[in-house]
């Protein structure tokens, strides 16, 4: 069985989403959704959802490898060239930054535990894995849209319009596609085989959109964790058939699905 994580990282010290997907019976399962406060908090979880033995794919939404002192990384500039007519340009990265030592050292933390970085991959082979993403390109391409869906910034009403049309393409298109999603997993308590990852929270569906802003926040986290898995899931599933890497693994990568046709 593989497994795909999908990390939301909070660059500074904001809390982060995560997201377990199992993959059996050739499709996706959603396992877990939740969200955890600092790294090393991230770390406990997946030392408990993951044996060192057991393959996983981890797909993270920080920047983990940074090589420029100042400007911009080459898949940031990519990002830009490709994505910035669609309002999908990435926020640069470099080590002035203020988050580049917590971001580089969770890509660090996850290659001590045999998670190495997978910019060149062959297709749908076991290991264990980690990869650099970016959920607003990819849900362009998946999601066939003409502009990002604009839920980090705004007004809550409007946030909230546009966080549930996220909601609802995640139910409605990612079953559709290869790998489908199932978001109708059942717990381990109702199974003959216990999934990996242990913290079970939504194993029925995905959560309803809230009313306040800062439980708004966190389903948004959680949600795009959710892309994050699966990105991992479709570079896994398909290489470099179906996805795109901007960059390389010296000067820092993204990978992104290709448009749908």
């Amino acid at each position: 069985m593989m497994q795909f994580i999908g990390i939301d990282f909070g660059w500074m010290s904001g809390p982060s989403g995560l997201c377990c997907l199992s993959w059996e019976n050739n499709q996706l399962n959603l396992i877990e959704l939740t969200r955890l406060e600092s790294r090393a908090k991230i770390l406990e979880w997946l030392d408990r959802a993951l044996s060192p033995s057991d393959a996983a794919m981890i797909a993270i939404d920080a920047p983990t490898i940074i090589n420029n002192q100042t400007g911009m990384r080459l898949p940031d500039k990519l990002a830009h060239k490709h994505f910035g007519k669609y309002h999908a340009g990435c926020y640069p990265a470099n080590l002035n930054r203020p988050f580049a030592q917590n971001t580089i050292k969770l890509g660090l933390n996850l290659q001590e535990r045999g998670f190495n970085h997978a910019p060149i991959i062959e297709r749908q082979k076991l290991g264990r894995y980690q990869i650099e993403v970016f959920p607003h390109p990819a849900m362009i391409n998946l999601f066939k849209l003409d502009k990002i869906l604009k839920y980090k910034k705004g007004k809550l009403a409007d946030r909230a319009l546009e966080l549930n049309k996220l909601r609802q393409y995640i139910i409605e298109i990612l079953p559709t596609l290869t790998p489908s999603l199932n978001i109708h997993s059942q717990s381990p308590q109702q199974t003959e085989k216990t999934p990996l990852c242990p913290l079970i929270l939504c194993g029925s569906n995905l959560p309803e959109l809230p009313t306040k802003g800062r439980e708004l926040k966190a389903l948004e986290d959680q949600l795009d964790s959710l892309i994050c898995a699966y990105i991992g899931a479709h570079w896994w599933y398909w290489g470099l058939d179906k996805n795109l890497v901007l960059g390389d693994e010296k000067n820092g990568y993204i990978v992104i699905p290709q448009p749908l046709s």
